[in-house]
C-alpha cells in the first residue's frame, strides 16, 4: 500500500511541477508589468523602469527562459517566489493570505462531501420516493446558482436571523471583528465568521456529491452481489452499507480530487462577498496588477490543493476496494 502511495504521490508531484511551470511561461508571456511604470505621473525614466522590472525578473527585454530559470532557481533553492511590481515579497502576500484560503476550502471540502456523500446515499435507498424527489430538487437548484449569488443570498437570510433573534447570531463581514477577552472569545469571533462562508462552499459541494452518490449507489443496489448478500440473510440496510455503498464509495473518491479546483476558483467569489483576504481574491488582484509572480504563486496553491485531493482520494480508493491492496 505504501509503494502504491508513494508511487502516486510521484506522479502527482512531478504533474504538479509541469504544471506550475507551464502556467509561468503563459503568465510571463500574457502578462506586462511594464505598462503599469508607463501610465505613472509623471512618467519614470525608461531607465529606472527597466532597472525596477529587472530587480524583480520581470523584463521583457530579458528573454523568457532566461527568467524562467532564474525564477525556479529562486523557489528550489530559496522557496523565494519573486516579487511583485511594486516590489513586494511574493512570499509575504501569500503568507499572510494561505491560512485564509485553507481554512476555507478544508472545511467546505470536508463538510460539502460527507454531506453529499451522506444525502445521495440516502436518497437512492428511497428511489423515487418523495424524499428523493425533495433531495434531487434542491441539489438541482443549488448546482443552477452561482456561488456568488449563493453567497448573497445566505447573507441577507443572516440578516434576517439577526433581526429576528435580536443578536448577532450571524457574523459574515471579515475574518474576525469585535470580542471579549481571552483567546476562548477570539475563537468563538472567528468561528462565528467561519460559518457562512463555509457553508457557502460546502453547499455547491454537497449538492455536486449528492447526485454523483445517488447515481453509484442506484447502479451497485441491482448487482449480484448485493442480492446473493440479501440471499444469504443479511438485512437490506447491512447489505446496503456493507456491500453495494463501500462499492459506491470507490469513484466518489476520484470525483473527489478534481472538485477541488472548482471548491478553490469559488472560493474567489466566496472571498470577495464575505470580505475575506484570501487566495481567491489575490489571485484575481495578481492578474489584473499584472503580477505574474503572484499568478504563478496562485496557480501553484490551486495546484497543491488539487495534489491533496488526489492523494485524499488515492487514500479513500486503498481503504475501500480490496483489489488495490492485493495489487
Amino acid at each position: 500500500m505504501l509503494r502504491y502511495l508513494a508511487r502516486r504521490s510521484a506522479g502527482y508531484a512531478l504533474l504538479l511541477v509541469l504544471a506550475v511551470s507551464l502556467t509561468y511561461l503563459l503568465a510571463a508571456s500574457a502578462l506586462d508589468p511594464r505598462s503599469l511604470y508607463e501610465l505613472r505621473n509623471p512618467p519614470l525614466p525608461p531607465d529606472a523602469v527597466e532597472a525596477a522590472l529587472r530587480a524583480a525578473n520581470l523584463s521583457d527585454a530579458v528573454p523568457l527562459a532566461e527568467r524562467y530559470l532564474t525564477w525556479l532557481r529562486g523557489v528550489v533553492t530559496a522557496w523565494d517566489w519573486g516579487r511583485t511590481p511594486a516590489g513586494a515579497s511574493v512570499n509575504a502576500e501569500v503568507g499572510a493570505r494561505l491560512w485564509v484560503s485553507l481554512r476555507l476550502v478544508t472545511l467546505g471540502t470536508l463538510l460539502g462531501t460527507v454531506a453529499g456523500v451522506a444525502v445521495g446515499a440516502w436518497a437512492a435507498v428511497r428511489h423515487h420516493r418523495a424524499g428523493d424527489r425533495l433531495v434531487t430538487l434542491a441539489a438541482l437548484v443549488v448546482i443552477s446558482t452561482p456561488t456568488l449569488v449563493l453567497a448573497v443570498v445566505l447573507q441577507i437570510l443572516a440578516v434576517r436571523v439577526n433581526a429576528a433573534a435580536g443578536t448577532q447570531v450571524f457574523e459574515f463581514l471579515g475574518e474576525s471583528g469585535a470580542h471579549g477577552p481571552g483567546w476562548l472569545a477570539a475563537a468563538g469571533d472567528r468561528l462565528q465568521h467561519l460559518v457562512l462562508p463555509t457553508l457557502t462552499l460546502a453547499a455547491g459541494q454537497a449538492a455536486f456529491f449528492s447526485r454523483i452518490q445517488r447515481g453509484l449507489l442506484l447502479d451497485t443496489l441491482g448487482a449480484a452481489y448485493v442480492r446473493a448478500a440479501r440471499a444469504r440473510g443479511l438485512r437490506r440496510s447491512t447489505a446496503v452499507r456493507r456491500h453495494a455503498l463501500r462499492t459506491a464509495l470507490v469513484p466518489t473518491g476520484t470525483y473527489l480530487a478534481y472538485t477541488v479546483t472548482t471548491l478553490v476558483l469559488g472560493a474567489a467569489f466566496v472571498e470577495s462577498v464575505y470580505g475575506w483576504h484570501g487566495m481567491g481574491v489575490y489571485g484575481v488582484q495578481a492578474i489584473a496588477g499584472q503580477d505574474v509572480n503572484g499568478t504563478v504563486a496562485v496557480a501553484a496553491f490551486g495546484g497543491a490543493c488539487v495534489l491533496a485531493g488526489a492523494l485524499l482520494a488515492d487514500l479513500f480508493t486503498v481503504a475501500l476496494d480490496l483489489r488495490v491492496r492485493l495489487s
